[in-house]
């Protein structure tokens, strides 16, 4: 139970002792690295003078016991009794994804023991301040867990001070070091008081400069405490000094084993490291140019990564749903490693998306005639008669009428593999049934253009009946009934109106809310209030019916497609091209039907978890992988041990999630170009044609469609076919991805309304109430007055 003890007595392994600052400092004295002499009061003699307390007031008074007392003072006679710098050293901070940089009170230039006790009471008491404490709230981060230690070094008179990161904070690259410096004492650099010089020093060591403005030094008062000086020489950080702190740097981030935020000062030519925690929010490494392919690839992933995926969704539904589904149909027309390792993770969190190089085999070459013998065979206007699939939805019955919450743990946790299971017919269905889709496309799409009515082709496929247009035809009877009967106003709901809306969700409940490839957002039965946004903006103003469609007639007036025989052949043609999209459509729909079977047996897992105090609440069972669950072979015979383990692995990834909360998977100017766009505020691809005037409104997720007027310019991040209910009352769609293949560009064109789509960047720069005019033949969107 050590009270105070050097420096060198602690390394990284004792953050429960030194906490983050400590252990880190401790571990660069132990291995070498010039880190002014020091000592450390450790946590236990916080939990000496604290004993239940934890208000900032009790700590200032607090009278420190004699031989803590005597601890001190001895701690600090052994560095000479100078002036010395005293840091708060938490026990969650300076850790990956918890930097609490700030958070925390620092004093410098303290002089004397008695205003060396007092920082010390000081340093404690800053662990309750109020921002402290919400910033702990903020990361889930119990109160009771959380110790400080103190930090007291001899106090550096630097010349220069400053921070080096040993990564690019704003671009990512790995490859570079950013070195901030400016005069006196880093402190001014540290809280934003100055404009730093700034060093950025690339692979090959060539330095890129811009100077600082010197606005203000801080330095060591006489008697103790600092003082700031205004204005200063602009005298350059030697090169010497450049190369030191680079390769000191560099040092630190191997030995740490990941990017460091180190705080340094150099004082009469010698750098010293004062600091050294692991950078926080570091984006992704830059991926560099994409080739078309990539792009293609990462339009199509953007759109249905609307959020960061979790530890369980990485181990379920990534490598098994839609993605896994999307790679073994392409593997068997001999493109491989197509969604090979697009998600990449980091201490247990998705960090980036990278769009993977498609690798071509020598299967490609026997492709097309392994597509034209699938077309012959496989019919997608029957594809509901395979046996496989009415295998498939019996499988699907039986897996979900089982009583989980009544199940053993052992035959539970055995369930998201079940489920897992149930998917891969569909993917072999996919595989069979595609050909003929895309045979039928193809073959109406060059007949269409050598009658010189290519521009006919998108509205021959509107007539196409799938399951998204009987969702929405049951939504708008919904919002019939809704007002009918004054259902959204009422509580509790009529009973005629509450029947009909749990059929609703009983039948179209699985669809996802915000993306299909991950298991953790909920699906419309888990919010159900998702639809009732839906059916308010539908109730609102029921949407107008659509004129009857005469693309297919004014396509039959073709001088020659008067005979019969032609005609009746056309027909069969686009009845063709309408199945092969209706089953695009509904084999996606049907594909998602085991997830919100697997989402209730995670959170089953969760809710015995939670009651076994392993987690704090269900949901956070999505930190962690199926293996790791599956690995829990008896809850009730849970040690200590693994309990603490499952807690601290959720904990972390909990943490290192909410770090990366403002990190983008990837940088959309790169998916997503931007180009010359003249006067417009934004440009994408020309998804669906016309031109339309009206108020902009953003809708960024599913909970805030109720949102959404009639007449409204829709503008979102996203969409899925959950989303399509909305384009009944939207005026225009602006979305930041996706291109003119898209559900929301068909949808669009199916409703007559102008889209743009793969903005990259609608959502930001767009303002609810703006007015803008949207060009869907031109992809632009310009201000309106």
């Amino acid at each position: 139970m050590k009270l105070v003890a050097p420096l060198n007595a602690f390394g990284r392994e004792d953050l429960a002792m030194a906490g983050g600052k400590g252990a880190n400092l401790g571990e660069l004295v132990r291995n070498g690295f010039p880190v002014p002499g020091g000592f450390v009061v450790t946590t236990h003699a916080y939990d000496l003078v604290a004993q239940g307390h934890d208000t900032r007031a009790y700590f200032e008074r607090v009278e420190i016991p004699g031989d803590l007392r005597e601890a001190i003072i001895g701690g600090y006679a052994a560095l000479g009794g100078g002036p010395v710098a005293v840091r708060s050293s938490a026990t969650a901070e300076d850790l990956p994804g918890a930097a609490f940089a700030g958070q925390q009170d620092t004093y410098l230039n303290v002089v004397g023991e008695q205003a060396l006790l007092d920082a010390v009471r000081r340093c404690w008491g800053s662990l309750w301040t109020d921002r402290a404490v919400a910033y702990r709230a903020k990361l889930a981060i119990d109160d009771s867990e959380v110790r400080i230690a103190v930090v007291v070094q001899s106090m550096v008179e630097a010349d220069m001070a400053g921070v080096l990161f040993t990564a690019n904070p704003v671009t990512g690259d790995r490859t570079q070091l950013v070195i901030d410096a400016s005069s006196g004492l880093g402190e001014a650099v540290v809280s934003g008081l100055v404009t730093p010089d700034h060093h950025v020093i690339d692979a090959s060591g060539r330095t890129h400069f811009t100077p600082g403005r010197r606005e203000v030094v801080i330095r060591g008062a006489a008697g103790g405490g600092v003082v700031h000086e205004s204005g200063a020489t602009a005298e350059r950080l030697p090169d010497e000094v450049l190369k030191e702190l680079a390769r000191l740097g560099k040092e630190v981030a191997a030995h740490f084993g990941r990017p460091q935020d180190v705080e340094w000062a150099c004082a009469g030519g010698r750098v010293y490291l004062l600091q050294a925690r692991p950078m926080t929010a570091l984006p992704p490494p830059p991926l560099g140019r994409l080739n078309p392919m990539q792009r293609r690839l990462a339009t199509i992933l953007l759109e249905y990564l609307p959020e960061r995926p979790y530890p369980i969704d990485m181990t379920t539904w990534v490598p098994h749903g839609p993605a896994g589904l999307m790679a073994k149909v392409v593997a068997s027309f001999g493109v491989r490693r197509a969604f090979d390792g697009f998600l990449r993770e980091e201490d247990g969190v998705v960090y980036q998306l990278a769009p993977p190089k498609p690798h071509l085999t020598l299967g490609v070459l026997v492709a097309p005639f392994s597509i034209a013998a699938g077309a012959r065979r496989y019919n997608p206007a029957r594809w509901t008669e395979d046996r496989r699939f009415r295998g498939y939805l019996a499988g699907i019955r039986e897996l979900a009428a089982r009583d989980l919450g009544a199940m053993p743990w052992a035959r539970l946790v055995r369930v998201p593999r079940q489920a897992l299971a149930l998917v891969q017919p569909v993917a072999d269905l996919r595989v069979d049934y595609l050909p003929g889709t895309g045979w039928a496309l193809l073959r109406l799409l060059v007949v269409v253009k050598l009658l010189g009515r290519g521009r006919l082709f998108g509205g021959l496929l509107h007539g196409a009946r799938t399951r998204t247009t009987d969702a929405n035809e049951a939504l708008a009877r919904l919002a019939e009934l809704a007002t009918s009967t004054g259902a959204l106003g009422a509580d509790p709901r009529p009973a005629e109106f509450e029947s009909a809306f749990q059929a609703f969700l009983a039948e179209y409940g699985h669809r996802e809310t915000s993306s299909p490839i991950l298991v953790s957002p909920p699906t419309w039965a888990d919010a159900p209030e998702t639809v009732l946004g839906l059916v308010k903006v539908l109730a609102a103003e029921p949407p107008a019916r659509k004129k009857p469609d005469d693309t297919l007639e004014r396509l039959l007036g073709h001088p020659l497609l008067r005979s019969r025989a032609r005609r009746a052949r056309m027909r069969r043609w686009v009845a063709a091209a309408r199945a092969g999209v209706a089953f695009r459509e509904d084999s996606h729909f049907y594909f998602t039907m085991p997830q919100p079977v697997l989402r209730r047996s995670l959170l089953e897992m969760g809710r015995r978890l939670r009651d076994a105090k392993v987690l704090d609440k269900p949901k956070d069972v999505f930190h962690l992988r199926l293996e790791e669950l599956e690995a829990i072979n008896d809850l009730d015979a849970l040690t200590g041990k693994d309990r603490e383990r499952l807690r601290d692995a959720v904990r972390a990834r909990a943490v290192k999630r909410e770090e990366l909360a403002g990190v983008r998977l990837i940088d959309p100017a790169l998916v997503f170009p931007v180009r010359e766009t003249g006067d417009a505020l934004v440009a994408g691809s020309p998804a669906s044609g016309g031109v339309v005037t009206g108020p902009v409104k953003v809708i960024r997720e599913p909970s805030e469609f109720g949102r959404l007027d009639a007449g409204d310019v829709l503008v979102c991040p996203y969409t899925n076919p959950s989303w399509t209910p909305l384009f009944q009352q939207a005026a225009a769609v602006v979305v930041d991805t996706g291109g003119a293949g898209s559900h929301a560009a068909i949808v669009a064109r199916e409703y007559g309304i102008p889209a743009v789509m793969g903005t990259g960047r609608g959502t930001s720069v767009l303002r609810d109430g703006q007015v803008v005019t949207v060009n869907g033949d031109a992809g632009t969107v310009t201000g309106a007055p």
